[in-house]
């Protein structure tokens, strides 16, 4: 067993235990949402379908429209109409111009557009004030091409692709299955929230705050009733857990009597490494019970969340196989001083923010690892390296929280 290791010794070996997940589920557009995509995905058509236009106006040949202007206008007949959907199945002759809406496909025959604005219609005639253009043309294939990938395997569908997936021909997409986060809390002392909170109890935030974590990173959280402070109900919880991809702990991995995690994992698992050299989150432990990876965060609040981002969120990409970083990493004017561990790299929680061209980052205040209100409130971490503190106008290296850049 490894122990007091630096982060990244910590993450390489989380990762070697991470195998991508090879189950894939076909789901409706409706349901893809925010899952990642587990195959390449090519256009099974054209878009636009054909040449189309871009604006409303009318459709015509450019030659008969050279020198219009509002002194010398160029009067057309419209011969039809082309909506989109209904469009003009006719052949456009010199002279003509044929009404087009916008998406409506171009007429055989024209070449150019002129947007209604410019024009003035006259019963079966149109006046054009200026020359038609094929600026207003959308080409054929000009957004897909038939046949090319858009979409790749371990995308994120945000609403963007889901929309792309739909022009280019899919009601269905392959998504991969979202891994089970089994959470365990242990400790007698936690209660959950709505019961009475006896003397010396505390509300388990840890279950909840953990699970919104795994989500948004795509997986699914399965919270599990807490387990006593004994070894052999944290293992009954776990042989009751069912089918899990991974399981995480809050609590019981420190040095004391009671940290019971850390003990049966030394009776029964194969512990990976104990203790990491960052602040909060310390204790850090990760190991293999039965097969199942399990990653053991610490008690505290926000060292169970800091923890989880820095190393579970990883573990999870990669069984996921997404083609985006876990976490993104920039620079920022820090705004107040960001006080050093001696020994350690430490994580400060922060507000950031973007002003005059430039990110700019401030303290949340007390980094105590229980104060749990700097997570809400704050956005971001500000890295510092073991011994370096931050002053007022240093720039400092900063990771945004999910979502928050």
């Amino acid at each position: 067993m490894k122990q007091n290791i630096t982060v990244e010794a910590a993450l390489e070996i989380v990762l070697q235990q991470a195998k991508p997940l090879e189950s894939i589920e076909l789901l409706p557009l409706t349901a893809a949402y925010g899952g990642i995509l587990g195959a390449e995905l090519s256009a099974k058509v054209n878009h636009p379908y054909t040449d189309d236009t871009a604006v409303d106006g009318y459709a015509c040949l450019e030659a008969d429209t050279r020198g219009a202007s509002l002194g010398n206008p160029v009067k057309l007949k419209v011969v039809g109409q082309s909506p989109a959907g209904k469009p003009f199945t006719g052949k456009l002759e010199p002279g003509e111009a044929v009404q087009v809406f916008t998406g409506a496909p171009i007429p055989r025959g024209a070449n150019a557009v002129i947007r209604v604005e410019d024009t003035l219609r006259e019963g079966d005639y149109v006046w054009l004030m200026k020359p038609a253009s094929a600026a207003d043309i959308r080409r054929k294939g000009d957004d897909l091409v038939l046949g090319q990938t858009y979409l790749h395997k371990g995308d994120l569908l945000t609403p963007g692709r889901v929309g792309l997936a739909a022009a280019m021909g899919y009601d269905q997409l392959p998504v991969v299955r979202r891994p089970r986060v089994g959470i365990l809390s242990t400790g007698d002392e936690v209660v959950e929230p709505g019961e009475p909170l006896p003397y010396g109890g505390v509300y388990n935030s840890n279950s909840y705050s953990v699970a919104g974590l795994v989500l948004e990173a795509g997986g699914e959280p399965v919270i599990l009733p807490k387990a006593s402070d004994s070894v052999e109900g944290v293992r009954a919880q776990l042989q009751r857990a069912g089918k899990l991809d991974l399981l995480l702990t809050t609590g019981g991995v420190s040095m004391g009597e009671y940290d019971i995690v850390r003990q049966m994992l030394e009776r029964e698992g194969e512990i990976h490494f104990w203790k990491v050299k960052l602040q909060p989150g310390g204790p850090l432990l990760f190991a293999t019970w039965n097969g199942l990876p399990l990653m053991g965060l610490p008690g505290n609040p926000v060292s169970a969340m800091v923890t989880f981002l820095l190393f579970g969120r990883p573990f999870l990409f990669k069984l996921l196989g997404r083609t985006d970083a876990p976490y993104s990493l920039l620079r920022a004017v820090a705004d107040t001083p960001f006080e050093a561990n001696p020994t350690r790299r430490a994580y400060r929680r922060a507000v950031l923010r973007w002003e005059n061209d430039r990110y700019r980052v401030a303290s949340t205040g007390n980094q105590s690892s229980g104060v749990l209100n700097s997570m809400a409130v704050g956005n971001a971490l500000v890295v510092l390296e073991a011994g370096l503190l931050a002053q007022p106008g240093d720039s400092v290296d900063v990771i945004p929280f999910p979502g928050a850049s």
